[in-house]
């Protein structure tokens, strides 16, 4: 059940993380399979240069940023010179209309046959001449030698429509690891997964979650949590700014028995503990305190991953003026965050591209240009290349000590064939530790939906949808939600990555909310006293 989740800066050379792949794993504790391998993604031809540096070896030298060589190249010849112009034409005597009328100012009188105007507040009368037709056309003929100017013929600059302003886009969220018999009555109701066997059910109704805190009972961010099973295999992941690390027994297949630790930097910083794996359904948490003090994040990694095929076409220039003003508003925000941000723009296979990456940059101008020229186009079926753009945003070089936020902007699940490698995405991205955030668009459906919130609750993370409220775009089918608050886009998305930040989850202030569905509680829904998720 899936996950998975753009004038600017040039597409980079792609440097992509990829695991080896091992024998088939067998035993308890499963890690995640090694990430998919994509061939080298196509970049568009640079045109030849001139005025490069050459080489002893002929060739010439290269930027940072080039991938190849190139030729010298001989500058183009001369234009031949211009045809001597015709001599010039003599122009007509001037003639003027013998029966010319006489041309009255506005307040002025006739006085019989005379050509005599009234001057506007006096009584004296003006005598105007009358007016000559124009001069017969000196202009050359088109396509003639006297045509010929020698100078290029002005080409009109290509239309570019304005963007539309930041804040106009709604958006509700959810988060099904707080809201986990919901998600299972979901789960259970859709029955996806049994439609797409490449769907791995996500059972939030049996998590351990393993929290960090120092003695003060701070949280400790980027520790690493080891969890070893009866049969000696372990897995080991760090602990988000929150400090907690959330194991799901069925996906990670841990034995009843496991032992939880915690060291960081090599070094180990919590006691072993025993914990017994409950078979029934509910969460557990278990309690580690660490021998060192708790330090805040000060590194946030953004990758934007952004479908820009046509279906997109009656929200992408939205987006882009909310995202652009989401970076923006965050890098004013936390000055004293080191931040860097990515992109990854896909479409579809026999588009002008299938995926254009644009590598981690902490130039927030540059990113913003990159962003503002992308465009909507290409497509056709409904389901697009998203496996191929989770599996180059998730092999991008992301730091471990960074926060790793990854903002799908999507309207489409990938292709059904596909599932299999979109979520072994999902699941490389959750052993980085990388938060995937869907932003579902106009046009979702049920498997697009069912994909991005299984990806959204293995990676802690929230699922973003766009609504009707700001009458953008195409109708939005109304989520499979019981409960949520409507608010601005941009304000959303802001408050989640302040939450991935900050480790705690950040509500909207009343006079944010436009409506509100269903009972909500601090991103809980209420449930009814008799709700029964099997029953559902």
């Amino acid at each position: 059940m899936i996950a998975v989740l753009a004038g600017g800066l040039a597409p980079a050379p792609l440097t992509i993380a990829y695991a080896k792949p091992g024998a088939p794993q067998q035993g308890f504790c499963r890690n995640a399979d090694p990430l998919p391998r994509l061939d080298a993604e196509v970049q568009p031809p640079r045109p030849q240069q001139t005025g490069v540096p050459m080489t002893k070896g002929g060739k010439r030298e290269r930027d940072d940023k080039s991938s190849a060589d190139y030729a010298p190249m001989a500058p183009p010849p001369p234009p031949p010179p211009p045809p001597p112009p015709p001599p010039p034409m003599a122009p007509p005597p001037p003639s003027y209309d013998s029966a010319a009328a006489d041309v009255v100012v506005t307040g002025s009188a006739r006085s019989g046959s005379s050509a005599a105007v009234s001057a506007v507040g006096s009584g004296e009368s003006v005598r105007v001449a009358p007016t000559a037709p124009p001069p017969a056309s000196t202009s050359p003929v088109p396509g003639s030698s006297s045509d010929y100017t020698g100078r290029p013929v002005p080409v009109p600059p290509r239309y570019i429509p304005p963007q539309p302003q930041s804040g106009i886009l709604t958006a509700g969220e959810h988060d099904d690891l707080l809201n986990p018999e919901l998600y299972a009555a979901y789960v259970n109701r859709t029955d996806l997964g049994q439609d797409i066997r490449a769907l791995p059910r996500v059972d939030t109704m049996r998590v351990v979650t393993v929290k960090v805190n120092d003695r003060n009972g701070q949280p400790i961010p980027f520790a690493d949590v080891v969890v070893t099973c009866s049969d000696g295999n372990s897995i080991t992941m760090a602990t988000q700014a929150d400090g907690s690390a959330v194991f799901f027994p069925g996906l990670d297949r841990l034995s009843e028995r496991i032992t939880v630790s915690a060291r960081k930097a090599g070094r180990s910083i919590a006691d072993a503990r025993p914990v017994l794996v409950s078979d029934a359904p509910g969460g557990q948490v278990v309690g580690l305190t660490a021998s060192q003090a708790a330090t805040k994040a000060t590194k946030l990694d953004l990758m934007l991953v952004i479908d820009t095929t046509g279906s997109m076409g009656d929200e992408i220039r939205y987006l882009q003026s909310e995202m652009r003003a989401i970076i923006a508003s965050i890098t004013a925000k936390h000055r004293d965050l080191d931040i860097r941000v990515g992109f990854v723009f896909y479409r579809d296979i026999g588009d002008e591209y299938v995926t254009r990456t644009v590598i981690f940059d902490r130039d927030i101008g540059r990113a913003q240009g990159t962003l503002a020229a992308q465009y909507a186009t290409g497509g056709g079926d409904y389901p697009e290349a998203m496996d191929q753009a989770l599996i180059r945003a998730v092999g991008q070089e992301w730091r471990p000590d960074a926060v790793k936020s990854l903002l799908l902007v999507a309207d489409a699940p990938p292709h059904n064939e596909q599932f299999g490698r979109t979520w072994a995405a999902a699941e490389a991205a959750r052993a980085r530790r990388i938060h995937i955030t869907p932003v579902a668009a106009s046009g979702v459906a049920d498997e697009a939906e069912y994909a991005m919130r299984a990806m959204a609750a293995a990676t802690q993370s929230r699922y973003l949808f766009l609504t009707d409220d700001s009458g953008v775009g195409n109708a939005h089918a109304a989520p499979a939600i019981d409960c949520y608050l409507v608010t601005r886009l941009d304000a959303l998305v802001r408050r989640v990555i302040d939450s991935q930040i900050s480790g705690r989850r950040i509500e909207p202030e009343d006079s944010e909310v436009i409506r509100s569905v269903g009972q909500y509680d601090a991103g809980k829904c209420i449930l009814p006293a008799d709700f029964k998720w099997q029953d559902q």
